[in-house]
């Protein structure tokens, strides 16, 4: 064999192989595996009677794997302690459930999986299997059915758990808190309807549950609840609508601490209208304070003068019913120096203000210049808002035109008499009015008073106004963008959405939701808001 023979039959053979090595690496292909895995058995068999074991295995007909299984995995009624699950984390062609609880007797239980079974390879799920059993002689099978709709927005929460307490002699209003549903289902990730099976007849309350800790019970601070007014009977054909919401907390304060020198942070949790700090200990009767909010935080600053030479002082903080003592030790602390800083006035309609980290007592107005672009002098007025401890600035400002405001050293003065030592400077613009866009809004068959906001996809307020006669209501200078239109039926005329309460057996007030609108520049809308058969 010559030298050149030999070339040729060395370069087919390593073609040859590497030809095969690619076709390893790549299948034919042919349709792509959409069937989702198939159940051959189950030991026991679904639906069995008078359960006595500990392990259920149930066999596919492929390798599957289990995902997401602390979210779609929802036993009814639930377990005190839960099963043991496998496969996690691998594929295997069945699954087996450790039971680890004591189950209760004459009682049908159900493994609600969700979408947590696949097929290893493509992802494929087994839509919605359950397992059910139970340890009597037959299986309940009466069921409640309906919908979850949110309170404020148009699209509720997913993973929404929906429970049936029966209401027998241990039954009472604050169950919710302390105990799990007798029955149990899951919205899910996907729909907004629920359909709890696999119940006995009996007296039920109907509630709902974003439950953020996955305990299966109400924490007002992380939860949204929703209930149904009335105990329901089953059997029963009625489809029921269960609106949720977050309820306001309970008021309550959190020990207080030092936070700096004549300054005590007292935090709390809940709404602080009529909220009272005062002071029991025996102090001067020179003795002044002042009261902050924390702008980022739940905190109120209590600031006093003199500085008592004290060990401890002690406070009462009140508000209706509660009350509580605390004793604040007093030690050395840094002195806050006073930092003043601008919130600046975005549109025609907004106020420019000027904010402290220490209480205000005093602004000399005289120390102050406002002119406009053609350096006219401009006549304003201050409000001083001692919470959040801001001097609003308020003058008429005019489209398309520029604003200076120089603010004096010696100006301001706060609580412990420090005042500002430099000349403050501030600039604003306002656009033109071409710039912006309006909307009329006509109210048919509407109760008022209503609060009309115009808001982001995610319910986010970016304008609103509270309407208490009749007549056109004329969203005017609105920025260029997308709004969704939601009306509260202020029922109680307070001029805020009112939020539900379980333990009050109230749900929060009536909310309506229409199109989405689109605000042009330099362009406006007259929409007509009909509200007939609400």
């Amino acid at each position: 064999m010559n030298k050149t023979l030999s070339n040729v039959i060395l370069i087919a053979l390593i073609g040859l192989v590497l030809v095969n090595c690619a076709n390893r690496g790549t299948p034919d292909g042919g349709p792509k595996d959409e069937t989702p895995p198939q159940i051959i058995k189950s030991l026991p068999e679904n639906f069995t009677t008078n359960f006595k074991g500990t392990e259920i295995k149930i066999y596919f007909d492929e390798y599957i794997k289990i995902k997401d299984l602390q979210k779609q995995l929802i036993i009814s009624p639930p377990m005190e302690y839960q099963p043991e699950v496998t496969p996690l984390g691998g594929a295997s062609k069945f699954i087996t459930i450790k039971i680890k609880d004591t189950l209760k007797p004459n009682t049908t239980y159900a493994f609600n999986f969700g979408n947590s079974i696949t097929d290893n390879n493509e992802g494929n799920p087994y839509p919605y299997y359950r397992y059910v059993f139970s340890t009597g002689s037959y299986i309940d099978s009466l069921s409640v059915k309906g919908k979850i709709i949110d309170a404020l927005n148009t699209k509720p929460e997913t993973f929404v758990n929906v429970g049936l307490y029966e209401v027998d002699s241990t039954f009472n209003d604050s169950i919710v808190y302390n105990k799990v549903p007798t029955y149990i289902t899951n919205t899910l990730d996907s729909v907004t309807t629920f359909n709890i099976e696999n119940i006995k007849a009996g007296k039920y309350l109907l509630m709902a549950l974003k439950d953020n800790n996955g305990d299966n019970k109400f924490q007002q601070k992380t939860d949204q609840i929703g209930f149904y007014d009335h105990i329901i009977t089953v059997p029963t054909d009625s489809s029921y609508t269960i609106k949720l919401f977050k309820e306001t907390l309970d008021f309550k304060a959190t020990r207080p601490f030092i936070a700096a020198q004549q300054k005590i942070a007292f935090g709390y949790e809940g709404p602080i209208d009529d909220m009272k700090i005062d002071v029991t200990s025996e102090v001067p009767t020179y003795f002044e304070h002042r009261i902050t909010k924390e702008e980022k935080t739940d905190t109120l600053n209590y600031w006093y003068r003199p500085k008592v030479e004290v060990d401890s002082l002690i406070f009462k903080v009140s508000k209706a019913e509660y009350s509580k003592d605390y004793t604040v030790k007093i030690r050395p602390q840094d002195k806050d120096s006073l930092i003043i800083k601008s919130i600046p006035a975005n549109s025609i309609s907004e106020l420019f203000k000027i904010k402290g980290n220490i209480p205000f007592v005093s602004f000399d107005t005289s120390k102050v210049t406002l002119i406009d672009k053609d350096s006219v002098p401009v006549n304003f007025t201050t409000k001083l808002d001692s919470l959040d401890n801001t001097y609003a600035i308020d003058f008429k400002k005019t489209e398309d035109n520029n604003y200076k405001i120089q603010i004096l050293p010696e100006a301001l003065t706060d609580f412990f008499d420090n005042k500002n030592a430099d000349t403050l400077d501030y600039a604003i613009r306002t656009k033109k009015s071409s710039e912006f866009g309006y909307v009329r809004f006509n109210l048919v068959n509407a109760k008022l008073p209503v609060i009309i906001q115009l808001t982001t996809e995610k319910g986010e307020v970016k304008h609103e106004q509270k309407v208490t006669k009749e007549g056109p209501v004329d969203f005017e200078n609105l920025p260029a963008g997308m709004f969704y239109i939601r009306v509260i039926h202020d029922s109680n005329g307070n001029g805020i959405f009112d939020t539900g309460s379980y333990l009050k057996k109230t749900q929060p007030e009536e909310v309506s939701f229409f199109k989405e609108i689109e605000i042009r520049a330099d362009w406006g809308l007259e929409e007509t808001l009909n509200f007939t058969g609400e």
